[in-house]
């Protein structure tokens, strides 16, 4: 059970990290000029939910054995 509830966190906690960013990044007037900082941040949102996304996956498989 307790590796079920460190799954569930290691996909909430990216998902609740890559939304604040971006959800950040989408805020700012100049968010059409695509700065690099604005680029960099993008591709930590990206992998932050890659994360969750895998932590997903490994939660749904662990469950059918």
């Amino acid at each position: 059970m307790a590796n079920r509830k460190a799954l569930g966190s290691a996909i909430f906690v990216p998902v609740l990290i890559g939304s604040i960013g971006l959800l950040n990044i989408t805020h700012k007037q100049r968010f059409e000029l695509f700065h690099t900082v604005d680029v960099l941040q993008l591709i930590a949102s990206g992998m932050c939910y890659g994360v969750a996304l895998a932590a997903f996956i490994a939660l749904i498989r662990g469950s059918r054995t």
